[in-house]
């Protein structure tokens, strides 16, 4: 899949900051389309801070069975700091990369972390999905900034996220009894879509399924690396390690 290249990625921190601040301008924080969703993606990145290695994947569902269609993973280098809030600098690269090796362009991408729900209102959904032009939905595990009040034990209740007096996204129980999630706008969506996208995705888990798929592919690919050496550039090997991941199987993979 192809996507944009807004500015280069040999940037300091300091740099970084003020890209967010010039791009958060375009974002675009309602529905880019009143159709219904036939496809959604989930997106993962996962690394240990102190090494250098990025693993990423994305999967592409079909709506509304939530059948797996498309995916991809890769292992690759980063050349960005662990600095939080600005994440996605580091991460990003990662997800271009995998989002190259798709197949199928999904009507819908969810992100494993915030979007507008930002110190700087430009979370790695926001960056995301300006790069893929794309509607793109943050939904992070906990809060990054702001203030809130816990939603009622009902699936499906939701409570404002208030970061300097404005509400920057939804916490919402994607499931009764357990822990929210935390739900803002990533690009070309509003955030009542992107809260219904996101428990439309989670019929059964907390988390929803693109993410919880892209989550446990990320993982097996970490298994598979750590099965043998890796290379110096980290990308000869993605396509063996993909079909290591994928039973050989690109297409309608299981992910049980």
């Amino acid at each position: 899949m192809r996507y944009r290249r807004l500015h280069a990625w040999d940037v300091t921190p300091r740099e970084a900051i003020r890209l967010q601040e010039r791009l958060r301008g375009r974002v675009v924080v309602r529905d880019d389309s009143s159709r219904a969703l036939r496809t959604v993606a989930g997106m993962d990145v996962s690394y240990d801070r102190r090494s250098p290695w990025i693993f990423a994947a994305v999967v592409v569902l079909r709506l509304p069975t939530l059948e797996p269609i498309d995916g991809a993973a890769v292992r690759t280098r980063t050349g960005f700091p662990y600095v939080p809030g600005l994440l996605s600098f580091r991460e990003s690269p990662a997800g271009l990369a995998v989002w190259e090796r798709l197949r199928t362009r999904p009507d819908c991408l969810l992100c494993d972390g915030h979007g507008y729900a930002h110190p700087r209102r430009f979370g790695f959904a926001c960056h995301f999905g300006l790069l893929v032009d794309l509607p793109t939905v943050g939904c992070a595990k906990s809060v990054l900034a702001g203030e809130f009040r816990e939603p009622d034990e009902k699936r499906g209740s939701l409570s404002d996220l208030m970061l300097d007096g404005e509400a920057v996204g939804a916490v919402v129980r994607t499931r009764d009894g357990t822990r929210p999630v935390f739900v803002s706008v990533g690009h070309k969506v509003s955030l009542r879509r992107a809260v219904e996208t996101v428990l439309m995705c989670s019929p059964t888990y907390r988390i929803p399924e693109p993410i919880r798929q892209a989550h446990a592919l990320v993982n097996r690919l970490r298994r598979v690396e750590r099965s043998g050496p890796g290379d110096e550039d980290g990308t000869a090997r993605n396509a063996s390690l993909e079909e290591a991941v994928w039973g050989g199987r690109r297409a309608q993979p299981s992910l049980s």
